[in-house]
Order: structure tokens, then C-alpha cells, then sequence
């Protein structure tokens, strides 16, 4: 049942709303990377795997809502803007936290390959599904298509490839510079470190939930005020929803940055933008008017584009390491924002010609 459309609210109220569910995953989202660095510790994973995984998988939970409301309403343009725009968005968080919380360029501090190979794979992954938008795609059954049942398919497989991988490497993982100590007790409580293991693994399940409800609120506000505003449903889901649906991300990536968990903060992001590939099959279910990687249109196809880009500005910038420096932030980050503004712009022009 849609209630915003039963209790109308005015432009100021539902900002209003907006902003106070803004701060309730801000602040879910800082303690979950708290949880997720001491989680680390308890049961001896890498905070890069934290990252990809729990981190990731817990703060796209908006996505995962938006989506599945999108698709049941049938609106397939807001449902893949959401998805592929947010993949530029989240990026762009990257490049935010290297501007006002990182000493170095962000993309020194990792001393494992594994995040140049989760992004890899993102490209692949975003190059297949440009791929199906040029040639279409075609029912499998129930409405269902091929390209979002093939990309689905791949996710768990990526997921195990990438954590083997972080096993087996024989490089030395640094986390946590020396500098970045210093930063900890602004976040961390000492209270953390008393909880038993069933306490923090409850916690971390409020807190998830509480960006999940917050989350929704986030993105549902987000249409309509973008609705109010007359803006068409591509640029909404591109701008207003895949901005409200990363507030979780941008939590929880600010708050592993200012602990110095910079292998966390970029694996959570590349986890996310892996997560929004796998979103492609539960939205094809729920959409019920054929396959809807048919469905996409020359903004999203342009999102993609620029989601490619910028994952592989990163991933150069992980490989040099020794990343120069401009206006605060790595080269890197700067290109990365520069285009996500850039894009924006880009993709608020083609959707008007639509």
C-alpha cells in the first residue's frame, strides 16, 4: 500500500522527513562499520572481506527495497537508473572520503591486489551488461531474461573467487596506518571491545535494520519530492534516489576512513557496485512486463559508461600507489568526482530528449 499517496505531505515536510532519515543511517551506518572492524578482529577476517561482504551487502539493503518497489510498480527506468547511476555515485564516495579524511592518496594504503580484481571483475561484469543493451535481451521463462538470470549467476561465483583469492595472496595486508591511530577513539567506544560476540552480532542486526527502515524512508521521499519537482524518471533514480540509497555506503565508508580501515572503506564500495549486478534478477522478477535489461535506455547505457570509467581510474590508481596529489585527494579521486559531476549533468541533457 502506497501511504505517501493516502497522507500527501507538502515539499518542506517531506524534506523534513528526508533529512531526519538521513541522519538515522548516518549514524546506523557509522556503528556498523565500528561492528565490522571489530568483527574483523573476533573471528579473524580481513576487513577487506568485511568490506565486500558484510559491509557491503548490509548497506545496500535501500537498494534492494527501492528496487523491488521500483520494478513492482513497473517503473523500469527508475529501477535500472537507480542501480547503474549508482555505481558512479558510490565511486564518487571513494573519492569524498580521499578529499577530507585521507593523509595519502586513498589508493596507497591497500597492500593486497584484491581490490584491483574486484573491480576488474565489476568491469567485466558492467561491460556484459552494456553488451546485452546493444544486442537486447531475450525471455528464459516467466518473464524472465537470459542477460539478468547469466549476471546473477556470476555474483556468488565472484564473491568466492575474490575471497580464495584474499587467502592465497602472499602479499602483507596493512590496514590500519600508524597515523590513523590517533582518529579511533573519536569512533570507537571502549564498550565495543566488552561485548561478547552474541551481543555484537545482535547489535550489527539492529543497526542493519535500522538502515534498512531509514533507507526505504530515504528513497521513497526521494521520488517524491523529485515527483513534486517535475523531473523525469531516469535523472531520478540517476541523481535523487541512487544519492539517497548511498547514504548507507557514505556511513559507513566516512567511519572506516576515520578509523584508518581504508581496505574496508574501498572494498565496501566495490562490494556495493557488485551487489547493484546481482539486484539485476530479483528486479526482472518483479518487473512483469518482459525482461528488463530490455528496458534500457541511452541514460542508463551512458550511467554504465561512467561506471566503467571511474572503477578503472581506480583501479590505475591502485596499481601506481604512489598516487599525486591535487587539491587534498589523490588524482585519482579528483577525476572520479570531476566526471560524476560532469555526468550528472550529462545525464540530466539526455533525459530531457527523451
Amino acid at each position: 500500500m502506497n501511504f505517501a499517496a493516502l497522507l500527501p505531505l507538502s515539499l518542506p515536510a517531506n524534506i523534513l522527513i528526508f533529512v531526519l532519515a538521513t541522519v538515522a543511517v548516518w549514524i546506523a551506518g557509522t556503528r556498523l562499520a565500528v561492528f565490522g572492524d571489530e568483527l574483523s578482529d573476533r573471528f579473524s577476517f580481513s576487513r577487506a572481506f568485511i568490506g565486500l561482504v558484510f559491509l557491503a551487502t548490509v548497506t545496500s539493503l535501500p537498494e534492494i527495497v527501492t528496487t523491488i518497489t521500483a520494478a513492482t510498480a513497473g517503473n523500469a527506468q527508475l529501477v535500472l537508473g537507480n542501480m547503474f547511476g549508482g555505481v558512479t555515485m558510490q565511486t564518487a564516495i571513494l573519492a569524498v572520503v580521499d578529499l577530507l579524511f585521507v593523509r595519502y592518496a586513498l589508493t596507497s594504503w591497500p597492500r593486497k591486489p584484491t581490490h584491483a580484481l574486484e573491480a576488474v571483475l565489476l568491469i567485466i561484469l558492467l561491460n556484459i551488461i552494456l553488451a546485452i543493451s546493444f544486442l537486447g535481451d531475450f525471455e528464459v521463462f516467466w518473464g524472465i531474461g537470459l542477460g539478468a538470470l547469466s549476471l546473477t549467476l556470476f555474483y556468488p561465483l565472484v564473491i568466492v573467487l575474490l575471497h580464495r583469492y584474499d587467502e592465497q595472496s602472499p602479499w602483507q595486508p596493512i590496514d590500519i596506518p600508524e597515523h590513523a591511530e590517533e582518529t579511533i577513539p573519536f569512533i570507537k567506544s571502549k564498550n565495543i571491545e566488552e561485548l561478547s560476540k552474541k551481543q555484537l552480532i545482535w547489535q550489527s542486526i539492529f543497526a542493519s535494520l535500522m538502515i534498512l527502515i531509514a533507507g526505504y524512508i530515504l528513497a521513497n521521499r526521494a521520488d517524491i519530492i523529485a515527483d513534486q519537482a517535475g523531473l523525469s524518471s531516469s535523472f531520478v533514480g540517476i541523481a535523487f534516489l541512487a544519492a539517497a540509497t548511498s547514504m548507507p555506503e557514505l556511513s559507513t565508508t566516512i567511519a572506516a576512513a576515520r578509523m584508518g580501515a581504508y581496505t574496508m572503506a574501498i572494498s565496501n564500495i566495490f562490494g556495493s557496485n557488485l551487489i547493484m549486478v546481482a539486484l539485476i534478477l530479483p528486479a526482472d522478477i518483479f518487473y512483469r512486463k518482459g525482461p528488463i535489461l530490455a528496458e534500457v535506455d541511452k541514460v542508463t547505457q551512458f550511467c554504465i559508461v561512467t561506471g566503467i570509467l571511474v572503477t578503472a581510474i581506480y583501479i590505475a590508481g591502485i596499481l601506481i600507489r604512489r598516487t599525486p596529489r591535487l587539491f587534498g585527494a589523490g588524482v585519482d579521486s579528483v577525476l572520479v568526482l570531476i566526471i560524476y559531476l560532469a555526468s550528472l549533468f550529462a545525464a540530466f541533457m539526455l533525459s530531457s530528449q527523451l
